[in-house]
């Protein structure tokens, strides 16, 4: 199963030399699935033909906000109701949740409470999951038809489904303590130090990445299935 890695950033130059750039990275967290890849940069202006070029898309998280006036997000955003009507399983990561969520009729704000940065506890039906936030940006306003799967003390709609063919999530799975203290000291001069106290005290907390990854994976096996 060909699955299309739609990334809409880049890791910290910095940082690639451990981690790699966002479409290593998901490799990396899908590795042992079964899977193969294809990477389209897409916010370099690098599209795929269309939603048949592979069997199953997953969108990156991304420095950007999904409001911004970029001369990639429309055609993103077009792209993504064309992977939605033909079928295709989609996953979206944090700007990735965003981005489905603004392509399909919801909205995307900046959280009146800040910053969520470092582990955090998301609320699943199925029970609670340590995963990793990195975002000040979030959906609040959950678009026509689909459902909140979980959600956290600061973020309401943190995971949403649409249908059975769409799934996406606010927090990064495919980060670990490496990332986020990377991120701290990369990008982290706009975060309240008493937020990077907290984040760096929660760094090596047991995360439900692995079980994400065997969820994420299975999502697309059915859905291709």
């Amino acid at each position: 199963m060909l699955i299309g890695i739609l990334q809409c950033g880049h890791f910290p130059d910095e940082l690639q030399s451990e981690s790699g750039d966002y479409g290593a990275l998901y490799q990396s967290f899908l590795d042992g699935q079964g899977f193969d890849f294809a990477v389209y940069p897409v916010v370099d202006g690098v599209f795929p033909p269309g939603p048949e070029a592979c069997d199953g898309w997953l969108i990156s998280g991304s420095k950007f906000g999904a409001y911004e006036d970029l001369p990639w997000i429309p055609p993103l955003e077009d792209l993504i109701r064309a992977i939605r009507d033909a079928g295709r399983p989609l996953v979206g990561i944090c700007f990735g949740h965003q981005i489905i969520a603004q392509a399909l009729g919801g909205k995307v704000e900046k959280s009146p409470g800040g910053w969520n940065v470092g582990p955090q506890t998301y609320h699943f039906a199925e029970g609670d999951a340590e995963l990793t936030a990195w975002h000040q940006d979030q959906v609040t306003q959950v678009p026509p038809g689909a459902r909140v799967l979980a959600s956290s003390d600061h973020c309401a709609n943190a995971a949403l489904a649409y249908g059975d063919r769409i799934y996406s999530i606010q927090p990064h799975p495919e980060f670990n303590a490496r990332e986020i203290a990377g991120l701290i000291r990369t990008r982290g001069g706009a975060l309240p130090d008493d937020l990077k106290a907290q984040a760096t005290a929660r760094m090596h907390t047991p995360l439900a990445n692995r079980a994400e990854a065997d969820k994420i994976a299975a999502h697309f096996r059915k859905v291709h299935a």
